[in-house]
């Protein structure tokens, strides 16, 4: 036996071809789910600070419904930044004062966590391969030894040639098991950081937006003429007050 590639794979059983197929199909999720992932993140995050410096300039005006627009702008549909936005910007659109600056704080925690958990999509899917598939190559390893005793009773010896094709059925299902599981632990820990990154930024932001939203409104209230009839309602006191950044 020459130990090719295609002599392995003649020489394996059905059972080791079966996990050496799942363990392919477990690679190929891992790497799509990378490569969508990466792709996501990316734009998002370009999306993201474009927006910021779309909005600076609408906020630094305090028009709210012309910052409100951008967010809603096709260009800007996976920035999380404007899922932040939208959601807050919305409430504050009603009412700008401190009753709508609290409910925009309780709107954008909310969208936070539904952008945490879209962040996350397809991660499983790499944590599950990290470990599992050691386990997959496992099932390969037991069946190739088990090949290699029928070998071993067929020919009546202990002889290299009776259990060499058993003995590599084992070793090549447990070494791909392992460089799969390797591949995918390096993919989940490498996204993982990649989303408390963004989930950082989007705390920051959410805060930043917030701290200007109160300033905004503190000031409105020292001065009444600042405001509009379609961009605020007179203020009231606050159910809650928020917190500062």
């Amino acid at each position: 036996m020459s130990f090719t590639p295609q002599e392995l794979w003649s020489s394996m059983g059905v059972i080791a071809r079966i996990v050496l197929f799942v363990l392919l199909i477990m690679s190929v999720a891992s790497v799509y789910v990378a490569i969508e992932r990466w792709f996501t993140f990316s734009r998002a995050r370009k999306q993201s600070r474009l927006l910021a410096d779309a909005t600076a300039q609408a906020l630094v005006g305090q028009d709210l419904k012309a910052a409100q627009a951008l967010t809603e702008e096709k260009r800007f549909r996976l920035s999380y930044l404007g899922h932040l936005l939208k959601s807050g910007l919305k409430e504050m659109t009603v009412r700008f004062d401190r009753v709508g600056l609290e409910a925009a704080r309780r709107a954008m925690d909310r969208s936070m966590l539904v952008e945490a958990l879209d962040l996350k999509k397809g991660t499983g899917i790499l944590a599950t391969v990290g470990s599992t598939a050691p386990f997959v190559g496992l099932v390969g390893t037991v069946f190739g030894i088990i090949n290699a005793f029928a070998g071993m009773a067929e020919t009546g010896s202990g002889g290299l040639a009776s259990v060499s094709a058993g003995i590599a059925e084992a070793l090549v299902t447990t070494a791909v098991g392992i460089a799969v599981a390797i591949i995918g632990v390096w993919l989940f820990n490498y996204f993982n950081s990649r989303v408390e990154v963004i989930q950082n930024d989007m705390t920051v932001s959410t805060e930043e937006f917030l701290d200007w939203g109160e300033k905004a409104v503190i000031e409105r209230e020292e001065n009444p003429a600042l405001g509009s009839e379609d961009a605020r309602t007179e203020p009231v006191a606050p159910i809650t007050a928020p917190e500062k950044a």
